[in-house]
């Protein structure tokens, strides 16, 4: 009896095991090429701040000051804004409703393109809004030159991010994963020839960033107009002009959820830029910022991972299979995490001269390391779970933890140990810690008690909603209807 009970224990454990390593097979599939083309994209940012960084330190505030606060704010819109490609093409392709992904990509560029142009202002006026947030005024006429130069970087991210969620949707990404390392090495060498060999300064460093953002997009196009993604895309339509109006409402759900949580770095840059010594403390602040996001990246691959995985089990309508995803990819995140946590500590004072050769900048990352460390450890379960609300089309309740935890608890705790109790930049960045912990704590009481047969019927309502039949289906009913005749 007993020898029979040992051995139906070890079944299960064998089971689990098989059922774990099957579920990570899926969730690998998915992350490790979009963590490729994540790590890649923000890479072409850190490499360009490496060398602008060689140039003078003048710039070097200036540019991280644009791509901390403008880029990151336009940014941050832009990415949110997308994440509803991944919940509709994601629960579609679950579903089984192909020709929809199509019309869903579409319907995203004309939202995404018309929310980038609304958002140029803030690059032409970037210098008069800096110098109005209080930023040295050297540092805010040189941040409105470079940013400019930012412009069809950010029109590129409106094809990248949502084809990005369209191909990986339906495991398909490994594309974008090639694309991303391709673009990353052209991107290295050309800035090196440009920056460093013929001192073309900042518009050799830009110039090359602007190619190299649109290589990737074009290489997506060519992939999908030429016939690789033929159950998906049926070319362009006037289908997509239809329903925008529900489709803007869960895009700017999005945007406002992944926003706040982007944004919640720009604050502390901004603080930064109020205390003594600002070029110093805004550069020390970004390169930190640049070391936690290389490691977001990859936790943000599981995200992108999670949210597919999600979206497609509700699509199929399987609950338990959603829920299990969710646990195996939060077990990942967190060992990603632990290991980059202990790799910061051992190299802290030496990690700042990968971005800078300023002593007094070097010193100041150094400072700030064990907070660099710990910011680190949070930022996998943040993103998992936020993941798992993307997958689920759940973005706006994100949107309300985020704005509490961050902006109602995080922010005003910062300015009080930074300002009120003299803790300068540690006190701002332990109040913005803070703010981390006490979102992933409700985001994970909100994940555990969600019945997740409820949002597969929401899943289910929502794509039968926006459903449009297609051509094939069409003129498939048109035949059986004279046949029947």
């Amino acid at each position: 009896m007993e020898e029979s009970l040992l051995g139906s224990e070890s079944k299960d454990v064998d089971d689990f095991k098989g059922r774990v390593w099957a579920e990570s097979k899926k969730l690998w599939r998915i992350a490790f090429p979009a963590m490729v083309s994540r790590v890649s994209q923000f890479g072409m940012f850190v490499i360009t701040q490496a060398f602008i960084g060689h140039i003078n330190q003048l710039e070097l505030a200036a540019y991280s000051l644009v791509q901390i606060f403008t880029v990151r704010f336009a940014q941050g819109i832009l990415i949110g804004m997308s994440s509803a490609t991944d919940t509709l093409c994601g629960q579609a392709f679950g579903a089984k409703q192909y020709h929809m992904m199509g019309i869903y990509l579409q319907r995203s560029w004309i939202i995404n393109l018309t929310t980038t142009t609304v958002m140029l202002p803030l690059f032409i006026f970037s210098s008069a809004i800096f110098k109005l947030l209080g930023q040295d005024e050297d540092i805010a006429n040189t941040a409105g030159h470079i940013s400019l130069w930012f412009v069809p970087v950010l029109y590129s991210m409106v094809f990248h991010y949502t084809i990005q969620r369209y191909l990986q949707a339906q495991l398909k990404n490994m594309i974008i994963g090639w694309l991303g390392a391709g673009s990353f090495a052209i991107h290295i060498l050309l800035s090196w020839i440009f920056v460093s060999k013929m001192k073309l300064g900042i518009p050799g460093a830009m110039g090359t960033m602007i190619l190299s953002s649109w290589l990737v997009v074009i290489g997506e196009f060519v992939y999908i107009i030429g016939g690789w993604c033929p159950n998906t895309w049926r070319g362009f339509t006037l289908a997509a002009f239809v329903d925008l109006l529900p489709a803007v409402k869960l895009s700017i759900s999005s945007g406002v959820m992944l926003c706040l949580e982007l944004w919640y770095n720009a604050v502390l840059v901004l603080l930064a830029g109020h205390m003594k010594n600002a070029a110093v403390e805004i550069s020390a602040f970004s390169i930190c910022l640049n070391i936690i996001a290389w490691e977001f990246m990859l936790c943000v691959g599981l995200l992108a991972a999670t949210s597919v995985r999600v979206a497609n089990e509700l699509g199929i309508g399987n609950a338990k299979a959603a829920k299990f995803s969710i646990k195996v990819a939060l077990s990942t995140a967190v060992i990603i995490g632990v290991f980059f946590w202990i790799l910061c500590l051992v190299f802290r004072q030496k990690i700042a001269y990968l971005f800078t050769s300023d002593e007094e900048v070097a010193k100041s990352v150094t400072s700030l390391s064990v907070l660099l460390a710990f910011s680190i450890l949070l930022n996998g379960v943040q993103t998992i779970l936020s993941g798992a609300a993307v997958g689920a089309g759940r973005q706006s309740t994100v949107a309300y933890i985020n704005i509490c935890c961050f902006y109602i608890i995080g922010v005003p705790v910062g300015v009080l140990l930074g300002y009120v109790a003299h803790l300068k930049a540690k006190g701002i960045w332990t109040g913005m810690i803070l703010g981390i912990v006490m979102q992933s704590l409700v985001l994970g009481y909100v994940t555990s008690k969600t019945d997740w047969n409820e949002q597969v019927n929401k899943a289910s309502e929502r794509l039968n909603k926006w459903l449009l039949r297609s051509p094939n289906e069409s003129d498939h009913n048109h035949t059986q209807e004279r046949s029947d005749a």
